[in-house]
């Protein structure tokens, strides 16, 4: 039986009415890493990896969801809402009922049941899947409709607001616009983008490093601070400058002098790291897989010594991965301290590839790996239903 049709039948099971099913994907960010609060640019693509959230509306004000996952059910009062105290998988839904609330979006109670797939604390954003597969299920038994791209910065601002977590908008956009078959080249600031399909010849792998990162709890804040007192001190002396993106190589360089020493180095990454993404889009368009590798090599070196949101587990797999037959490039992906690597690999070398890399790693630290090999998926939808009781 498939995902759908057991969600279907365990939602039947608890509130015994046919569901409506939503989906969201996770995804994996080929280049331009922590840049995206910063106002600049991001390469992204979806993964076939998704939050489920089947959904039926309620009889009040009330929201009743359960996790799968967690074994553990939630309520909020929309009416009177408070979060649970601590860090807990429902304030993710808190949020995005809060923000559609605030949005002028007026919601019904409703019954859901949540099912995740995306890896926790594996840098494929599961917060990011989680809250555009709830914001579109409680829009959809609300009979509300709305743009992807307001979905999109609603969730955003759950998860800064309500999460605590001070992201950019590359997760929650990527999840609800990604292209099948696609990555997407985002501009952070217009939000632009455009897609660049992916050669078919190579194949998109994650590597798990099995350590869980937890962002919201200070490190991820921290570098924002930092590059925002960046953005300070560089505006004294080019007005101009609104954000890290405003600024080029040469006139950080010119301004060095000017920046602690701690951040100027955080600086340097993110205005260096958007001059990839851009070599990275004329790379793809060119089909030239030797110059993509070498910026995603780049992209790793700056985060682990400039941005120093690396970990030895990371810079493990990203050695293994390099050394295996059939390497284009490999690089951290996520927010860092742990999850997962992204890798571009020939398809025709991927045994060899997940060999390499998954006896290696286990060699070095004792852990088996969980290597992922996933393809471009497009963005959140409604998810048509078969009949209760009818695989498929």
């Amino acid at each position: 039986m498939n995902t759908v049709a057991t969600l279907q039948e365990d939602f039947f099971r608890r509130h015994g009415t046919a569901p409506r099913i939503f989906r969201a994907p996770g995804r994996i960010n080929l280049i331009g890493e922590h840049t995206d609060y910063n106002q600049g640019f991001v390469f992204p693509a979806a993964i076939d990896f998704q939050t489920w959230v089947a959904a039926a509306a309620g009889h009040n004000r009330t929201i009743s969801v359960y996790s799968q996952n967690y074994k553990e059910s939630a309520e909020i009062d929309l009416d009177c809402p408070s979060p649970n105290p601590g860090k807990h998988w429902s304030t993710y839904v808190l949020g995005v009922a809060l923000m559609l609330e605030q949005a002028g979006h007026r919601l019904r109670g409703a019954n859901l049941l949540v099912r995740g797939e995306v890896p926790l604390g594996s840098g494929l954003s599961s917060s990011a899947s989680l809250e555009v597969a709830v914001g579109l299920a409680l829009l959809g038994v609300s009979h509300t409709s709305i743009g992807r791209l307001e979905l999109a910065q609603l969730c955003q601002r759950a998860e800064n607001e309500v999460v605590g977590a001070r992201c950019g908008i590359m997760d929650q956009f990527i999840c609800s616009h990604a292209v099948p078959g696609s990555a997407l080249m985002l501009d952070c600031r217009s939000l632009d983008y455009s897609t660049f399909p992916l050669d078919s010849e190579l194949s998109l792998v994650a590597c798990n490093t099995m350590v869980k990162h937890e962002l919201a709890s200070g490190a991820y804040n921290q570098r924002r601070a930092e590059c925002e007192e960046g953005v300070r001190f560089l505006a004294k002396s080019m007005p101009q400058v609104r954000a890290l993106r405003d600024v080029t190589p040469a006139q950080l360089e010119q301004h060095a002098h000017e920046l602690p020493e701690v951040v100027y180095r955080r600086c340097r990454h993110v205005i260096t790291e958007d001059d990839r993404v851009a070599k990275a889009a004329a790379c793809l368009t060119s089909r030239d897989a030797v110059g993509l590798g070498k910026l995603m090599a780049e992209s790793h070196r700056s985060l682990r010594d400039d941005y120093e949101v690396s970990c030895p587990e990371l810079d493990l797999m990203v050695e293994l991965a390099n050394q295996a037959e059939g390497t284009v490039g490999a690089r951290m992906t996520g927010g860092g301290f742990g999850g997962c690597t992204v890798n571009l690999v020939h398809a025709g070398k991927l045994d060899q590839f997940c060999e390499t890399v998954a006896s290696g790693y286990k060699g070095k630290t004792g852990q088996q790996p969980e290597i992922f090999v996933t393809r471009p998926v497009g963005g959140a939808q409604e998810v048509p239903l078969p009949p209760v009781g009818v695989e498929t």
